[in-house]
């Protein structure tokens, strides 16, 4: 008889902010509309460790990982000082993905300065363009065939940063290309490959761009905010693209993230991860754990990381 998860989470992908530190450009009031996610007025209220847990109280969730949320591109290191000082005794953000800007002449040393905080397990350099403004989050199209945007990407490895690679379907052949370029480096496909055109044509092209880039065996996919590209959703809407990427990546190279507070726009907590527990509940017991857990601990090096929790240094 299928069985509900109801082991240890750790959430693979969410965010925090603090708007009174003024660093988030994308949430003032005066910015526009960015990735497609429509009115972002709702999230422009602080979002911080208790807020978290207040939004994940009815799950056991024991660690998250904090991927970077838009922090002023000329300080990304202060988004990973700030982090620092933030409580870490209940799990919330304890490894970071942070950005670096890796075509700038600094990437050098700015990674050597974000490798230096132990939390830091990976790098996003967001790369999801689209001919409509509105969409896109990347400044240009064609980042990731930039010789120094890659010579920045190059330093991860030495590193053992995993990049959080952040696409549109258009972009996932790229991506293919690049990954296969890069076959030391880690990647870790963010938000099921962003499948934001919703009819048939353009879910044809995320199921096969999702599948040619699962062919490549250094890349991991992140089931996270399926709500922000299907606003209308139901569990039989999401069913079948989460399946797409188990049945891609299989269950060793694929995690479920929240992706809050930004799935929030379209979802509560508890919707997000009860449609994740009641899609996965048909998978064996081994094949949960790996998607709701244990991917997270070993793709993230959260390696001091039980079913209960931190472990003691």
């Amino acid at each position: 008889m299928p069985k509900l998860y109801s082991g240890p989470i750790i959430d693979a992908h969410h965010h925090l902010w603090d708007l009174g530190l003024g660093r988030h450009p994308w949430l003032a009031t005066t910015a526009g509309e960015r990735g497609g996610l429509g009115e972002v007025g709702p999230l422009r209220r602080n979002y911080l460790p208790e807020d978290y847990l207040r939004d994940a109280s009815r799950h056991n969730v024991v660690a998250t990982i904090h991927v970077e949320a838009g922090w002023a591109g000329d300080d990304c290191v202060g988004e990973t000082r700030w982090l620092e000082t933030l409580d870490k005794s209940r799990g919330v953000a304890a490894r970071y993905v942070v950005h670096v800007p890796l075509a700038n002449r600094h990437a050098p040393a700015l990674v050597e300065a974000q490798a230096a905080f132990d939390r830091v397990v990976g790098v996003r350099d967001i790369l999801s363009w689209d001919p409509d403004p509105a969409r896109r989050f990347a400044a240009r199209d064609g980042i990731m065939d930039d010789p120094g945007w890659r010579a920045g990407l190059s330093l991860l490895a030495g590193h053992r940063l995993v990049f959080d690679l952040m696409v549109f379907p258009r972009q996932l052949a790229g991506s293919a290309r690049l990954a296969a370029a890069y076959p030391d480096q880690f990647f870790v496909l963010n938000h099921c490959g962003s499948p934001i055109d919703r009819d048939s044509d353009g879910m044809r092209a995320w199921r096969e761009g999702v599948r040619r880039l699962s062919q490549c065996d250094n890349v991991a996919i992140k089931i996270s905010d399926l709500v922000a590209y299907d606003h209308d959703w139901t569990l039989d809407s999401l069913k079948p693209v989460v399946m797409h990427c188990i049945d891609c990546f299989g269950t060793r190279r694929a995690m479920f993230g929240s992706d809050f507070p930004v799935a929030g726009l379209h979802a509560s907590f508890d919707a997000v991860y009860d449609s994740f527990k009641a899609i996965a509940c048909e998978l064996s017991a081994d094949e949960q754990t790996a998607l709701f857990f244990g991917n997270a601990r070993r793709i993230y090096r959260l390696d001091g990381m039980s079913s209960a929790g931190l472990l003691p240094a």
